[in-house]
């Protein structure tokens, strides 16, 4: 399976950064796109028409991917601003996130891991333009970040990568039918 993994935060050091690139190589039999957004600008609509060519990259990247896999942090009970203006760009006049089969995960410092950040990502990722499909099964929240990745960028925990494995099964097996049933609709509208 082809997936787009985006990397919530612009912070150079990005504990969710980590995450994803750790799944990356346990997930080796997966195509795992790590998509880093340090470098995507704030966004503003005086760019209309002319979207920043890292925006356009990413918009390709998803929209070649099977499904997408966002890794969200949590700043004062909140997204990153960085997050949200990404999800600005790839809602206004490029659409790769619509339709897409999408697991919202997150790792953090603090004990309640990203639990905010990705209840509002879910509300952020459904409304008009952006369209995803929330997979809403599984919720992977790694809190006390610094002392399960180590500065290797591996997973210490066990338990942690278990549970991370049945997500992931559990959101293949999600977005494979969420793929077949985007394939049958598209078929039957023509």
């Amino acid at each position: 399976m082809k997936i787009a993994a985006i990397a919530g935060s612009n912070a150079n050091h990005s504990y969710n950064r980590m995450l994803l690139e750790f799944m990356a190589r346990h997930f080796s039999d997966d195509d795992i796109d790590v998509i880093d957004i340090r470098q995507v600008p704030m966004f503003n609509e005086d760019y209309k028409g002319k979207i920043p060519e890292v925006v356009a990259d990413i918009d390709r990247r998803v929209a070649s991917a099977d499904a997408v896999i966002i890794a969200s942090p949590e700043y004062n009970h909140s997204i990153t601003s960085a997050l949200k203006s990404l999800v600005e760009w790839l809602s206004y006049e490029v659409h790769p996130l619509q339709d897409k089969p999408v697991m919202i995960i997150g790792a953090s410092t603090h004990e309640q891991g990203s639990s905010r950040s990705q209840v509002q990502l879910r509300d952020i990722l459904i409304s008009p333009g952006v369209n995803a499909y929330i997979f809403q099964n599984e919720e992977f929240f790694m809190s006390d970040a610094a002392n399960i990745i180590d500065e290797d960028g591996n997973i210490t925990n066990e338990m942690t990568i278990h549970f991370l494995e049945k997500c992931m099964r559990e959101f293949k097996h999600y977005a494979k039918a969420i793929n077949r049933m985007i394939a049958e609709k598209k078929e039957a509208d023509k």
